[in-house]
């Protein structure tokens, strides 16, 4: 009975939020899928066939590969019947000659029978992967291989820097790298190239099932969980939190405000050098278009996000999120249910929008997450 009550509560507060829930019963302990009304068709651009984006966004992030080079950080330890490795891996050569490593850590069951499923889980900006310890040992215990990486420029590849300052420093010095210098593209793309070479990785291991991938990202892991894991079909379901939007849409609309703080400094930096007073649209499209190329365009969510069809994608968003703003996520939602419903996959995509929540993840929408890569994956 108490089931039965919140869902009419969490009917009621998504209906009055504008979303509408399917009508369609789920099947038995599946989240419910939420549907949101169609964009108008003069919000959403024309763009290229899935096929071609998800070969043109592979040609530009595409470098030579390196030997993953595999070294142990800090010995194994096991406790409470799960084992925690520390290790880092080799993903490029950079400009410079350096090699660029990905710390990561893997926590499994301490006695693991034949190839079991593995997920990836990605922080925010300014966090770092011991930050998703939680998360991973709890897909451990459910008998999924957890794996936490730290993106480019944090935690452990910061330099010893607080937080998100590195990053902020890579993105401004990429900013400004002289045209036909090698640039970086900190912000995202790097670190979806680092994804796709982990997951090489891990398909090596005699533990790692490399048919059961899976991986979810929050804020900026949930933008390079839609980057990363829509063009590379080894991730067989995906959950993007607090990540799925439309940057073009934010720009045309003067909703950019929410995204450009998240790394703000990077922002002032390249509204000095346009001779702008303050950050405005143009600042954000510019700095955005040189590091993140684009993404504006054919990379945005509401193109990449077409690509995951027919695998199984929970969208976890919230209703008043200044980062994502729902208007411009419609248009990603609505892609990605035109998709499905080409694919004949409708039951693999459940957008979950918290009415009146935030820039966060809820705790029930945290539980929905686990329940859905264990559905899938398991």
């Amino acid at each position: 009975m108490h089931r039965d009550l919140s869902s009419l509560v969490c009917l009621a507060l998504l209906c009055s939020s504008g979303v509408v829930l399917r009508a369609e019963p789920p099947s038995a302990g599946a989240p419910v899928a939420a549907k949101v009304p169609d964009a108008q068709s003069n919000e959403r651009p024309e763009y290229p066939a899935p096929a071609d984006v998800r070969a043109a966004f592979l040609k530009l992030l595409d470098r030579p590969k390196v030997d993953p080079d595999v070294k142990e950080l800090s010995p194994p330890r096991t406790e409470n019947g799960l084992t925690t490795e520390h290790l880092s891996i080799a993903t490029e050569r950079r400009a410079d000659g350096t090699i660029e490593r990905v710390p990561m850590l893997i926590v499994r069951p301490e006695k693991v029978v034949g190839r079991l499923p593995a997920v990836i889980a990605l922080h925010g900006t300014g966090g770092n992967k011991e930050g998703q310890r939680g998360l991973i040992t709890k897909l451990a215990r459910h008998g999924i291989i957890g794996v936490a990486i730290d993106a480019r420029y944090h935690g452990e590849r910061a330099g010893g820097a607080h937080g998100a300052d590195a990053y902020v420093a890579a993105i401004t010095r990429a900013w400004r790298t002289p045209p036909g210098q090698p640039q970086e593209h900190p912000f995202y793309y790097d670190t979806c190239w680092d994804l796709w070479r982990t997951v090489d990785y891990l398909s090596t291991r005699g533990d790692v099932d490399p048919k059961r991938f899976g991986m979810i990202g929050f804020s900026m892991g949930g933008i390079e969980t839609w980057l990363a894991a829509s063009v590379d079909e080894r991730i067989r379901v995906a959950v993007p939190a607090i990540g799925v939007q439309s940057l073009r849409w934010s720009v045309d609309h003067d909703r950019w405000q929410g995204r450009a703080d998240t790394i703000r400094p990077a922002h002032e930096a390249a509204a000095h050098d346009l001779g702008e007073p303050k950050v405005n649209a143009r600042v954000c499209r510019e700095l955005w278009g040189k590091v993140t190329p684009g993404i504006l365009d054919q990379y945005d969510c509401p193109s990449m996000i077409r690509l995951f069809a027919p695998r199984p994608l929970l969208i976890v968003s919230g209703e008043k999120d200044p980062n994502n703003p729902l208007d411009g996520a419609q248009l990603a939602f609505a892609s990605a249910k035109t998709a499905y419903h080409t694919a004949r996959a409708d039951n693999k995509l459940v957008i979950d929008v918290a009415p009146g929540v935030g820039h966060q993840v809820t705790k029930k929408q945290n539980r929905e997450a686990v329940e859905w890569l264990l559905r899938w994956l398991k």
